[in-house]
C-alpha cells in the first residue's frame, strides 16, 4: 500500500505541473489583463509598463511560469490588481465552499444511493419508472434554472429558508443552496447505483449468499452493495472538484461569496492572478479526491490489492 501511495504522488507531479501550465496560458496569453484593468480608457504607456513590470507581466510567458510556480510553494499566489493578496480572497472563499461542497456531497450520496438501491431492487417496476423519469427531468434542465425556480418556490412562496445567503454562510442557509448544486449530480449517482445494483443482483457470488440463508438486510449491504459502490465511489470522487469548480451559477443564484464568485469577478475584471490561484487549488483538490477514491477500493472490495 505505501509504495502504491508513493507511485500515485508521484505520476501526480506531471498532472499537477500540465493542469497549471494550461491554465497559466490560457489565463495569460489569450488577453491582456493590464488594458482590461483599464477598461475602455486607453492606459497611459508609462504607467502600463510600470504595471506589467510590477506584476511580472513584461517577462516571456515561461518565465512568468516558473516564477508563478516558485512563488506557490512558498505559499505566495500573487497579488490581485486591487492590492489584495490572493491567499486572503482564498482564506474568505475556500471555507465558504468546502461547506456548500459538503452539503451537496451528504445529499449526493445519502439520497443518490439510497433511491439507486432502492430502483435496483425493484427494476421495472414503477417506482424504479418514477424515480427514473425524475432524474432525466433534473439533467435535461440547466442548474440555473433549477435553482432560481427551487429559491422562488421553496424560500420565496414558502418561506422555507432564505433566498440569499449571508456573508457568514451559516451552515442552515446552505442547505437550499446545496441541494441545487447536488441535484445533477444526485440524479447521476442514483441511475449510476441502480445499474450496478441491478447488475451485481444475478452475480454468484449474491445467489450463494441467497441460498446459505443469509438475511437479506446482511445479502443487500455486506455482499450487494459494497460490490456496486465501486463506480459510484469513483464518480463521487472525481465530482468533488467539480462542485467547487461548478458552484459559479449556485453561488450567484444565492449571493454566495465563495470560490465560484470570486472565480466570476476574476474573470469579470481579467484578474489573472486570482483565477490561476483559485483554479491551481482547484486542480490539487481534484487530484487529492482522486487518490483518496483509489485507496477506498480495497475497503469495499477485499479482492483489490495495491503492490
Amino acid at each position: 500500500m505505501g509504495r502504491y501511495v508513493i507511485r500515485r504522488l508521484l505520476q501526480m507531479i506531471p498532472v499537477f505541473i500540465g493542469a497549471t501550465f494550461l491554465i497559466f496560458v490560457m489565463v495569460y496569453a489569450l488577453g491582456d489583463p493590464v488594458a482590461a484593468f483599464f477598461g475602455d480608457r486607453a492606459p497611459d504607456p508609462a504607467t502600463a509598463a510600470q504595471i506589467r513590470h510590477q506584476y511580472g507581466l513584461d517577462q516571456p510567458l515561461w518565465r512568468q511560469y516558473v516564477d508563478y510556480m516558485g512563488n506557490i510553494f512558498t505559499g505566495d499566489f500573487g497579488t490581485a490588481f486591487n492590492g489584495q493578496p490572493v491567499t486572503e480572497l482564498m482564506k474568505s472563499a475556500f471555507p465558504v465552499t468546502l461547506r456548500l461542497t459538503l452539503v451537496a456531497i451528504f445529499f449526493e450520496i445519502v439520497i443518490g444511493i439510497t433511491l439507486g438501491v432502492v430502483t435496483g431492487m425493484r427494476r421495472g417496476r414503477p417506482v424504479d419508472t418514477s424515480v427514473l423519469l425524475m432524474t432525466l427531468v433534473v439533467i435535461s434542465i440547466p442548474v440555473f434554472v433549477l435553482g432560481y425556480v427551487l429559491q422562488y418556490v421553496i424560500a420565496v412562496q414558502w418561506g422555507i429558508g432564505e433566498p440569499s445567503v449571508s456573508p457568514e454562510a451559516p451552515l442552515n442557509e446552505l442547505i437550499l443552496p446545496g441541494i441545487v448544486l447536488a441535484l445533477v449530480s444526485l440524479a447521476y449517482v442514483t441511475r449510476l447505483t441502480r445499474t450496478s445494483i441491478a447488475e451485481n443482483t444475478r452475480a454468484d457470488y449474491v445467489r450463494t449468499a441467497v441460498a446459505k440463508g443469509l438475511p437479506r438486510r446482511r445479502v443487500i449491504l455486506r455482499h450487494l452493495l459494497r460490490n456496486s459502490l465501486i463506480p459510484v465511489i469513483t464518480f463521487i470522487g472525481t465530482d468533488i472538484g467539480g462542485l467547487m469548480g461548478g458552484a459559479i451559477v449556485t453561488e450567484r443564484i444565492f449571493n454566495i461569496q465563495g470560490v465560484g464568485y470570486q472565480l466570476y469577478q476574476g474573470i469579470l475584471r481579467h484578474n489573472s492572478a486570482t483565477v490561476v490561484g483559485f483554479v491551481t487549488i482547484l486542480v490539487i483538490v481534484f487530484l487529492l479526491a482522486n487518490l483518496l477514491v483509489d485507496l477506498l477500493y480495497a475497503v469495499l472490495d477485499p479482492r483489490i490489492r495495491y503492490a
